[in-house]
């Protein structure tokens, strides 16, 4: 990511997308073997008394909207309630070039909502008592025992540096109040350092931690809500623990119980024509258009087939792929309290405490995962997803202590123990400047999704 090159804006959709090239089909895909949900496809849906049918039908047409009015090319929605799916809507095309429609099985770049994914996997290990939420970071990457902390720096690019008084925690690691940076924006020393050396294009999780031990923190460990580098970070720990890469141990600990056989970090050959067009706003035309970009200079992200010969490291905050029945049987294990067709992955407590608000009373989470500015006086953090707690929660509709987060190109989601629900949605197309001039997806799908749930 190099200061050089003009800023990648990405995306609010405001070309108009013909409607004949909307695409409402059923998808391809046979999901009989996701037999906790009891039905043979999405568009199998079973009526339920907790919602309003017409109001459920509402939410489908809206999210068609969003493609009918050019936010985004192609969308897929999901909502499961008590085990069952309540809605399903899908519109729109994975390829534009070609044609070919969203169906049930395509392939979405999820980016952060890998972190959830990896943060399950890192509470296996806390159950087998690999580590303790107090245990210092260092313990488990040595590297990071000589780390130093951001103390002062001015515009002109100076800075002065300090010795940590403390190491920073597991706990810390695991919600983004370690101090680390993460290098996307910023111009303090540490996201400075990140971009030079070019952290996230690591080309392994050895590679990672040998450049994160050569920067500073930017803040005292435990002082500040960051959002940072500390999910591949954990990538990096699990791969210590088990002496099996990220990919091996999320796929036998995680992906083959749960039967999420199309997430991975990346996509094989044979469904390469599966995966969804990216889409961004070009930084000189302002144009929606699908990436990469003709000029390679705005191609700022690297590559995007997610072919396994050009991936770099396996990211566990950002390197996933997935499918909605993946995604979605990954939140039914959740909100049934770590178990999927009686299988157990993780125990129901390890999901409370990764669901329970840690930060404390300073401690603001100041980037929302695509929930609205307005909502995020409401927001805490557990161990790796975002929580909606107290008495704000009701005023938005969300059962108190939801928790939820997004990925870069727009896909989202939320867990409703209360009310037995979660929702996902899946997109792919980067936001547009600040938060206000994008549509508010993840917003308009809880208004409907609440205002359908029968009281």
């Amino acid at each position: 990511m190099k200061q050089t090159k003009p800023k990648l804006h990405l995306v609010v959709a405001t070309v108009m997308f013909a409607l004949t090239s909307m695409a409402y089909g059923k998808g391809s895909s046979d999901f009989s073997s996701f037999s906790d949900f009891e039905f043979s496809d999405f568009d199998g849906h079973i009526l339920s008394a907790d919602f309003d049918p017409k109001k459920l039908m509402s939410l489908e047409k809206r999210m068609h909207k969003f493609v009918a009015d050019g936010e985004t090319m192609g969308i897929a929605t999901l909502l499961v309630s008590n085990g069952k799916v309540a809605s399903y809507a899908q519109a729109g095309v994975r390829d534009i070039v070609q044609g070919k429609p969203i169906t049930q099985d395509t392939i979405y770049r999820i980016y952060s909502m890998s972190k959830p994914i990896t943060g399950v996997a890192m509470m296996m290990l806390y159950e087998q008592g690999e580590f303790s939420l107090s245990d210092p970071v260092s313990k488990f990457i040595p590297e990071f025992e000589s780390l130093e902390v951001v103390k002062s720096y001015d515009k002109d690019g100076s800075f002065e540096l300090e010795p940590l008084e403390r190491q920073p925690t597991m706990q810390e690691l695991m919600s983004h109040t370690a101090g680390f940076a993460y290098g996307f924006t910023g111009m303090d020393p540490a996201n400075v350092e990140y971009r030079k050396q070019d952290v996230l294009g690591s080309s392994d999780l050895q590679s990672l931690v040998n450049k994160v031990a050569s920067a500073p923190l930017m803040h005292k460990p435990g002082t500040k809500w960051e959002y940072s580098i500390s999910v591949d970070l954990q990538g990096a720990i699990i791969e210590r623990i088990t002496g099996m890469t990220l990919s091996e141990y999320l796929d036998k600990k995680l992906f083959t119980p749960l039967g999420m056989t199309d997430t991975a970090f990346y996509v094989s050959p044979d469904k390469a024509d599966r995966l969804a067009n990216l889409f961004a706003y070009h930084p000189i035309t302002q144009t929606l258009q699908r990436m990469p970009f003709s000029e390679p200079d705005y191609n700022l992200l690297g590559d995007i087939s997610y072919s396994k010969e050009t991936r770099g490291m396996e990211s566990g905050g950002g390197g996933l792929v997935s499918t909605m029945a993946d995604y979605a049987r990954f939140c039914q294990m959740l909100i049934n309290g770590g178990t999927l067709n009686g299988i157990r992955v993780i125990t129901e407590e390890s999901i409370k405490l990764m669901s329970t608000n840690i930060l404390s009373a300073g401690q603001k989470v100041d980037i929302d995962g695509d929930l609205s500015s307005a909502q995020m006086d409401r927001l805490g953090f557990g161990l790796n997803v975002g929580i909606i707690m107290g008495a704000e929660s009701n005023k938005s509709k969300y059962g108190n202590g939801s928790y939820y987060w997004g990925g870069a190109a727009g896909t989202w989601f939320w867990i409703d123990p209360v009310n037995n629900l979660f929702f996902i949605g899946m997109i792919q197309r980067f936001p547009k400047g600040p938060q206000s001039e994008n549509p508010d997806f993840r917003g308009v799908s809880h208004e409907f999704v609440y205002d359908a749930l029968v009281q």
